[in-house]
């Protein structure tokens, strides 16, 4: 802003001399996550291989970039993705999480459908932990679906290709 406020920059600040993103490090810091603190008994979990490091998401059943998301979670090894329902897409989004949390096997009852457009049966149980999810989400101020969660505690909003997600979980360090 200018001294008598009649302009303002808008936009990343950029260090021209590293051509680092500031404002995105910024954005990063504010944003983070600690996954330690995530209440992991309230996710299912998918492991992949050994499944020593770890990865958190935050998806809604009806959510066409979460399908694709697993798509590309069966490319990769060695991960235990903590799957937290986070119905934001509607009623039927609700129906469908408290049904797949609900599931006597919910991992593939879960899998079935987002790889498979398989329907999930009508189960019933306590499904307290849905409303924690969602509590959690506006908590963590996620917005969107999907999002993840690198043990490191960065976050990341949407869609992302397998390559970029074996990057990042190169970059962490499991707690």
């Amino acid at each position: 802003v200018d001294a008598a406020a009649n302009y303002i920059v808008q936009g990343s600040l950029i260090d021209t001399r590293t051509r680092t993103d500031l404002t995105e490090q910024r954005i990063n810091q504010l944003s983070a996550v600690a996954f330690k603190d995530l209440p992991l008994k309230d996710a299912f979990v998918i492991t992949k291989g050994k499944g020593t490091r770890q990865l958190a998401v935050f998806e809604d059943p009806n959510c066409g970039f979460c399908k694709r998301l697993h798509r590309e979670f069966a490319k990769l090894d060695n991960v235990s993705i903590h799957i937290f329902l986070l119905p934001v897409l509607g009623p039927d989004s609700l129906e469908k999480s408290r049904n797949a949390w609900c599931a006597k096997d919910r991992t593939r009852v879960y899998l079935d459908w987002m790889l498979n457009n398989a329907p999930i049966p009508k189960a019933s149980c306590d499904t307290a932990a849905i409303d924690r999810n969602i509590a959690l989400g506006r908590q963590l101020a996620i917005r969107g679906t999907p999002a993840l969660v690198f043990a490191n505690g960065q976050r990341v909003p949407g869609y992302i290709p397998a390559e970029r997600i074996e990057a990042l979980l190169a970059e962490t360090k499991t707690p």
